[in-house]
């Protein structure tokens, strides 16, 4: 009788992968590094542990998006619990000030909002220029290509 396999969190085997954002679209983008935070790529895949890979994005301040978002689409943060403490920037405000957190909240947005979507989120590195601190890593191309 076969038994299905299920990925032990000890098991997993972790690359890192660079990703350079350079031309991209953000949405098409955000939605390949959240398949490999969440480890889908991977024959072992379980969806209760965590078998993701990390992923580095480089070039942050280079991604594109279509149409009119730039100026309609509109980032909400809460800086505090009290009236008045909601902040609001559009995208072309957000990239403007920090626009690795153009990628940072559209990959968030796409993987599970509990502890393992934390555990997942926190494998993901994002920097606006193309250098980074993760050289000693040995980073790989990322497994499959990038729309």
């Amino acid at each position: 009788m076969n038994r299905t396999y299920m990925a032990k969190q000890g098991e997993v085997a972790r690359r890192w992968y660079v990703v350079d954002a350079k031309g991209k679209t953000l949405g098409r983008l955000a939605s390949q590094i959240a398949y490999v935070l969440r480890g889908k790529h991977k024959p072992e895949f379980s969806p209760h542990v965590d078998t993701g890979d990390f992923v580095i994005v480089v070039n942050a301040d280079q991604v594109r998006l279509t149409g009119k978002k730039w100026d309609d689409k509109i980032y909400y943060f809460q800086r505090s619990h009290r009236p008045g403490g909601l902040r609001r920037f559009t995208a072309r405000q957000l990239h403007q000030r920090r626009p690795e957190m153009l990628i940072r909240q559209a990959v968030w947005g796409m993987l599970p909002h509990n502890r393992l979507g934390r555990k997942m989120f926190a494998k993901l590195k994002v920097y606006a220029g193309p250098d980074h601190p993760h050289s000693a890593q040995q980073p790989q191309t990322f497994p499959f290509p990038l729309g």
